[in-house]
């Protein structure tokens, strides 16, 4: 296996490990609103923001160091393919720029809703919250479809060289099936976030977000069949197939696990499902970093590539510092492993 397919594999597992540890930061989020009374009770603004805090306090840890994997991904693609990182900002510029915008303020929001018990302040910031939480999976899944379904491209031509551009604008994006992509990671982020905090909560809080991520689950399912059907007739080969099967396979998993009580199965089924995902997408783009769009020329990996001397650098320093990673977030995961409940919280918020 040569270095540029070596860094292409990299590039998926940092996109898994950010859309695994990510997606369950989402999830929660987008479930303040949902989990924060009791089925049929009259709402109490007190109890309800203790059950919030309660949600937030489960990722508190977790979340910033979950955010790093995008940024990784971000570099290894700048520093490993310049011409795809090149093309995917500058053609999707307004969308990436939305996406930016919306997790920045929904970690101001996540690092101010605790200075001030002000009711206005603290919804606001909710608001931020829980808005972002959605539009983020939302825009990831929508680009990231699109990369493997095709985007606008044209050839050029700079002296005796030849390089493909993309060729479209943000309304580019929102073909059928982009949109079916971002809003079905959207809803597989709500069913992985429920999953968590199933996982992560002890009492009545616990028992609701089983009962969301059975319904949530079954809602991914009924959305992720048509998408990587119709993604896998077009690009699609054994392997993929093989990998959407598997990917199906583990999100029924997970919704039985879940409805057993057995929240640590569910978690990983649809931490394998969307890891299965990120395969079958990586699968379908190989060996292009971008697909063309109808008969339109595809940017090749060979075409978007660094110098070997480059890539070569960039696997050493990945050998060194990769195991210090993962070594740091598993012992992070395992000294914050304890379920926490509603009555672990004070009743009205510290400021700090």
């Amino acid at each position: 296996m040569d270095l540029i397919t070596v860094w292409f594999v990299l590039l998926a597992i940092l996109w898994t490990g950010y859309l695994v540890l990510e997606g369950f930061d989402f999830g929660v989020g987008m479930l303040l609103p949902v989990l924060d009374k009791e089925p049929g009770a009259a709402k109490d603004p007190t109890a309800s923001d203790r059950r919030r805090r309660t949600m937030l306090t489960t990722i508190g840890p977790h979340w910033d160091g979950n955010e790093v994997w995008l940024l990784t991904a971000g570099g290894a693609t700048f520093a490993a393919f310049p011409h795809w990182y090149a093309t995917m900002f500058s053609g999707m510029y307004l969308a990436l720029l939305l996406l930016l915008v919306a997790l920045i303020v929904r970690n101001m929001g996540l690092e101010y809703r605790h200075k001030r018990t002000d009711v206005t302040w603290v919804a606001r910031w909710d608001a931020a919250i829980i808005g972002a939480s959605v539009l983020s999976p939302f825009l990831v899944g929508v680009a990231l479809t699109n990369l493997v379904d095709g985007l606008p491209m044209t050839a050029h031509l700079s002296g005796a060289t030849e390089y493909t551009e993309f060729d479209g604008s943000l309304l580019s994006l929102l073909t059928p099936i982009g949109l079916l992509g971002g809003l079905t990671l959207t809803v597989l982020c709500l069913t992985h976030g429920a999953h968590f905090i199933a996982l992560k909560t002890a009492g009545p809080i616990r028992a609701q977000a089983r009962g969301v991520a059975t319904r949530a689950g079954l809602a991914s399912a009924v959305l992720a069949v048509p998408l990587l059907v119709s993604l896998g007739v077009q690009r699609g080969g054994g392997l993929t197939w093989v990998t959407s099967a598997l990917a199906a396979v583990a999100l029924l998993a997970a919704i039985g696990a879940n409805t057993k009580g057995a929240e640590g199965w569910a978690f990983a089924g649809t931490a394998t499902t969307i890891g299965l995902t990120v395969v079958t997408y990586f699968l379908m783009l190989f060996p292009n970093a971008i697909n063309g769009r109808g008969d339109g020329p595809a940017l090749t990996l060979d075409a978007a590539a660094s110098s070997s001397l480059t890539l070569t650098i960039m696997t050493w320093a990945a050998v060194v510092f990769t195991p210090i990673v993962i070594a740091y977030t598993v012992w992070n995961y395992w000294v914050f492993r304890r379920r926490l409940a509603v009555e672990h919280l004070p009743e009205t918020a510290d400021v700090h």
